[in-house]
């Protein structure tokens, strides 16, 4: 399994959505719904988005475990990146949302699915800090280098810069927060909307870092481990094309795969020498999501990884304990007889 790209992800299928008009002051990047078009054609546009970028990363052999929501009072439960994070050694982190309207957007049923399915030791959870008016909203406003341990971070109502700091104590990264701004000052209400970190690639619009020391400092921490960085344009950032994400899919052969998934209009943003610079490292996998795309949010946003461990199969545990029992019942000597004498 790969330290930075998930071979498994979680999606929920949400039967009702609308841009979340709770989100709308502080995210730049929503819109709404054509004029005149119902909530019920809106919502239906939505699914079938949801179910073709499903179907997309299916093909490309990446494991999805996808979720019902039938709750029309979740209009942004199409984003589980915000409350959910898993990590390699078995941690799941949940995080406190900034949108009233968004908290109950937490699974106990997601979490369920991730313990029976997955090796999960602990789970820590900050939703507890919300009456207090603290926030940090998981993977968006945090892009996390699972490499170099390092979590990059736009300042926002939605990044509190104390409980990215309990994050980065408890699960061992190194904060690295900045203020990042489009050209009339409007700061960026996630990181993940401008920053993307793959294995070898990182895409990026360090134009955006207000602080140009800090701009630097950014740069040369993702470059450390030899990481191609594609700087993006602000007019490419209003396309989605920071929102992106690199899982590792498998071939129809077995062989291992690296995928960056995003959404078309991303990929349409992108100048040729920057798809190629991508694609020495990973297959680009662009799906068509322009209605979701209007609550402000698009791929990334869409996909919470699974950077968890396995649990074997139900009947390779039961067929490993019968055999522990057998062996512990009857010692084998050094030459591989039973003690009893029987072979």
């Amino acid at each position: 399994m790969s330290a930075q790209a998930p071979s498994a992800v979680i999606l929920v299928r949400a039967t009702s959505f609308v841009p979340n008009p709770a989100t709308a002051a502080d995210n730049a990047f929503q819109a709404d719904a054509p004029a005149g078009q119902s909530e019920e054609a809106t919502s239906a546009c939505a699914l079938a988005e949801e179910d073709a970028l499903a179907t997309a990363l299916r093909e490309a052999g990446v494991r999805v475990h996808v979720f019902e929501d039938d709750d029309h009072t979740r209009p942004d439960s199409v984003f589980p990146n915000n409350w959910v994070s898993t990590h390699a050694g078995g941690t799941v982190a949940v995080y406190p949302m900034y949108a009233s309207n968004r908290r109950h957007e937490r699974r106990a049923d997601v979490l369920e699915m991730l313990k029976s399915e997955y090796r999960v030791q602990a789970i820590v959870d900050y939703s507890g800090l919300e009456p207090d008016g603290i926030f940090l909203e998981g993977t968006g406003a945090m892009v996390l280098d699972h490499v170099s341990r390092v979590a990059y971070t736009a300042r926002s109502y939605r990044a509190d810069s104390a409980v990215l700091e309990r994050f980065c104590t408890d699960f061992n990264y190194e904060p690295m927060a900045f203020d990042a701004v489009d050209s009339e000052g409007v700061p960026v209400y996630h990181t993940n909307v401008i920053a993307c970190i793959g294995t070898d690639v990182a895409m990026i619009a360090l134009e955006m870092i207000a602080d140009e020391q800090r701009r630097e400092q950014v740069r040369e921490r993702l470059a450390v481990t030899g990481r191609t960085i594609v700087e993006l344009t602000e007019e490419q950032i209003r396309e989605f094309a920071g929102n992106a994400v690199e899982l590792c899919g498998r071939t129809p052969d077995g062989k291992r795969r690296y995928i960056m998934a995003m959404s078309a209009r991303a990929k349409r943003s992108l100048r040729p020498e920057q798809v190629a610079a991508i694609e020495e490292s990973c297959e680009i996998v662009a799906v068509d999501i322009p209605t979701i795309e209007l609550a402000g949010g698009s791929v990334r946003c869409m996909i919470a990884g699974i950077h968890l461990d396995r649990r074997p199969p139900l009947e390779q545990v039961e067929l490993t304990e019968a055999v522990a029992a057998i062996n512990e019942d009857n010692p084998v000597t050094p030459d591989g007889r039973y003690v009893d004498g029987n072979a």
